[in-house]
């Protein structure tokens, strides 16, 4: 499964914006619904706000935290964060890198365990650490 692949529908989209101008659109809603379905239309008018449905799918990523040592990282981190965009960050001391999975538990509420915590730290030191 790719969780990182995503499309907004178009009637969510609308009832958002439709919402945003004061509407309750029920009417255009179920249109826009209906239309969805039979894949018809692609805009929908309403409280002077034109929608254009699109899907956007975005990349998907099967890649992992690499090493033997990368399990607790590989189960808690790859919900949120692709292994890319850590690895493409720069290199901090292991304070820091605490500070960060620290962030992400308190701040975003990170469903991480304590117990994986330091084995989450000391993976991110050993292969983006500064050395302090």
């Amino acid at each position: 499964m790719n969780f990182f692949a995503r499309s907004i529908p178009f009637a969510a989209a609308a009832a958002l914006a439709l919402l945003a101008v004061g509407g309750t659109g029920h009417g255009v809603i179920a249109s826009a619904q209906a239309q969805q379905k039979t894949g018809s239309a692609t805009t929908v008018t309403a409280a002077g706000v034109t929608l254009h449905s699109v899907n956007v799918e975005l990349p998907g990523s099967d890649r992992m935290f690499p090493g033997s040592d990368a399990d607790a990282i590989n189960s808690n981190c790859l919900a949120c964060h692709s292994a890319g965009m850590v690895l493409t960050q720069p290199k901090m001391s292991r304070a820091s890198w605490q500070s960060e999975v620290d962030k992400m538990r308190s701040t975003y509420k990170a469903p991480v365990a304590q117990d994986d915590v330091p084995a989450i730290v000391a993976w991110l030191v050993s292969h983006k650490g500064t050395g302090q």
